[in-house]
């Protein structure tokens, strides 16, 4: 990402952000691939959250089928995105840290996003490019100890939270540096179509997994977190909670997973009537859509993505207007872009 900035001394008076330079043209490549075929593609997007990714696509295409997964890869799905939430936040939180100055908290969310990707390898083979999901259900049956495994991190995940906390959350620097920076109102988030945690964080209780529910969501009872001031700080302790939500959805799954098939009826060909469905869901950085048209073929007509980093970014500029110049970088961190996912 490359922003232009216009100043007054060090004051930010308007921005332009130049982006592209990640563009693999993602949404072209579909039409020249068949439905499963491009399923890999996705996890290339938000590579940090390719488990998101994959299920959207996924759930999208078996909308367009008229088919639904099994209930117990609809629990395994739940769980696994439920990770993959925590682990997203986990790199936002260090990276973020590491960009406002501080280096320790990057040392202590690696330690615990490493124990999730174990999971991830252990289950699929990949760690950060997952390809976890297929059209229908899951390929793989879940792992001897797959269970044992995901309890055992939830178990010592609240004392790892408040190890972050401890280290930030009261940290005066830390404090200095968020508190009242990058103010965005609910009306003006609402207005610029920003979503995830960055809208929860202007006051605005949305979220799809509630609004909307998708995979199995409904089945479980969990909260949403909102701010108040909609600051960078508050942005800050609004992904804190979420991690501690979704630790909640995963200890509920994990103790109620059905036996069954893991993969519904799909003919080896697919080939869906013609015809388009949208089909969006909450993303660790908000709300990530898929288009998908067919024509009767073999191979979408076309695909749009409507990704949450793209959209997020254009309330960067309102954002920053007014702050100083190292206040950007702060606030460009708390947004938690992926330029993968901006360019596509």
């Amino acid at each position: 990402l490359r922003v232009v900035l216009t100043l007054d001394g060090e004051k930010v008076m308007g921005t332009e952000c130049v982006i592209g330079y990640l563009h693999r043209g993602v949404e072209k490549i579909a039409e020249n691939r068949t439905y499963a075929q491009f399923n890999p593609y996705v996890d290339r997007m938000d590579y940090v959250a390719a488990v998101s990714n994959g299920l959207g696509y996924c759930e999208a295409v078996e909308k367009l089928l008229n088919v639904t997964a099994p209930p117990r890869a609809q629990y395994v799905r739940v769980i696994l995105t439920e990770l993959n939430r925590i682990t997203s936040h986990l790199l936002w939180l260090g990276t973020h840290a590491l960009d406002v100055g501080a280096l320790t908290p990057l040392f202590y969310t690696f330690r615990e996003r490493e124990e999730i990707l174990k999971v991830f390898e252990n289950y699929c083979g990949a760690r950060l490019t997952t390809h976890a999901f297929r059209i229908g259900g899951l390929q793989y049956e879940t792992y001897e100890g797959f269970a044992e495994q995901v309890k055992a991190f939830c178990d010592d995940l609240p004392r790892k939270i408040d190890e972050y906390e401890a280290l930030l959350t009261t940290n005066r620097i830390w404090v200095s540096r968020t508190r009242g920076v990058g103010v965005l109102s609910a009306e003006d988030a609402i207005d610029l179509g920003v979503t995830g945690p960055v809208l929860r964080a202007s006051g605005v209780k949305w979220d799809i997994r509630k609004a909307l529910p998708y995979a199995a969501y409904s089945e479980f009872d969990f909260d949403i977190p909102v701010g108040t001031h909609g600051d960078t700080f508050d942005r800050y302790m609004v992904r804190l909670e979420e991690m501690r939500q979704s630790r909640r959805i995963i200890l509920q799954a994990v103790d109620r997973i059905p036996d069954g098939p893991i993969l519904a009826k799909v003919p080896k060909v697919i080939k869906p009537a013609v015809g388009e469905v949208y089909h969006s869901i909450e993303a660790p950085k908000g709300e990530l859509g898929y288009l998908v048209v067919s024509d009767g073929s073999t191979q979408p007509y076309r695909v749009r993505v409507r990704p949450p980093s793209f959209v997020n970014l254009q309330a960067l500029d309102q954002m920053v207007r007014g702050h100083l110049v190292a206040d950007v970088v702060a606030i460009i961190g708390t947004m938690d872009i992926v330029l993968g996912e901006v360019d596509r």
